[in-house]
């Protein structure tokens, strides 16, 4: 290899790394701005937000918060929510997803068609005869209402079927050729090998938790009930600049600091998960 190639492959790799950061600045100025408002006194957000670098910048939305603000609350509930609905999806797509994948009963092939066409129903589809459901169970304004309809969660079954399928079968045969049983082989051979593809579900399944909308909007109607994202929104007024800009941006700030110590925890189970589906 000449040294011209290995130059021209340096230099093409720099600009590669250039358009990258460029494009990762432009996607975290807007969460800059966010932050930024959110140390900004709200009067001076009233003449506009274009001055979010300048100073004056004060720790009083923050204290507002804790004064005033029912948003520990709507954290708590979110958290509830979104970790509940997290292990029940966990404990149902891996129990499922290890039967499409290596077990064999009457029906396999159609009931699992009828998973993948989950997929492709959205959620306004099935929200309504949803809510008349949950209505006639008198399970409205309560946890087990804001959990139970995501545990149905096709995409982790489609998931974890496929990842229970990359792993060798050899390996359970020779579990069970020392008599195990079909549940001690899964839960210490199989489960344990899926971690990876398990951490990727419950990031995925624990973020579409927390910022649901449409259903808590439908199923949470006293403010005591609200999740995050649903009192967040109650808060934004058609005054919301007049009213308090950095308060609402403080909020959002607040409520954006679970999902990125959880994202950067788990982020390398994500980069396994997606290497062993592509083996």
């Amino acid at each position: 290899m000449s040294i011209a190639t290995v130059l021209g492959r340096n230099r093409g790799d720099r600009i590669a790394m250039v358009a990258v950061m460029l494009f990762a600045l432009v996607w975290v100025l807007p969460l800059l701005w966010v932050l930024a408002l959110s140390f900004k006194p709200n009067q001076v957000l009233q003449l506009g937000t274009a001055v979010w670098y300048e100073a004056p910048f004060t720790w009083r939305n923050y204290h507002d918060i804790v004064a005033t603000s029912q948003l520990f609350r709507w954290i708590a509930n979110s958290c509830i929510v979104a970790l509940g609905q997290t292990v029940l999806v966990l404990a149902v797509s891996s129990l499922a997803g290890y039967a499409f994948a290596r077990l064999e009963f009457p029906g396999r092939k159609l009931l699992f068609a009828a998973v993948l066409a989950g997929l492709a129903i959205p959620q306004a589809g099935y929200v309504a005869p949803l809510h008349r459901l949950f209505a006639d169970w008198g399970l409205h304004n309560t946890h087990a209402a804001l959990i139970l309809p995501g545990v149905a969660a096709p995409f982790g079954v489609f998931l974890m079927s496929q990842y229970f399928k990359a792993i060798p079968i050899e390996l359970e045969e020779a579990a069970l050729l020392d008599n195990a049983s079909r549940w001690t082989v899964f839960w210490k051979v199989v489960l344990p090998l899926s971690l990876p593809a398990q951490a990727t579900l419950g990031i995925f399944t624990f973020l579409n938790a927390w910022n649901d909308y449409l259903w808590p909007v439908m199923s949470a109607t006293q403010p005591a009930m609200y999740t995050l994202s649903l009192g967040l929104a109650s808060m934004q007024t058609n005054f919301a600049q007049s009213e308090g800009l950095g308060f609402l941006m403080a909020q959002a700030v607040f409520a954006a600091i679970p999902v990125l110590v959880l994202y950067a925890f788990f982020q390398r189970h994500i980069v396994a998960a997606v290497a062993g589906g592509v083996r």
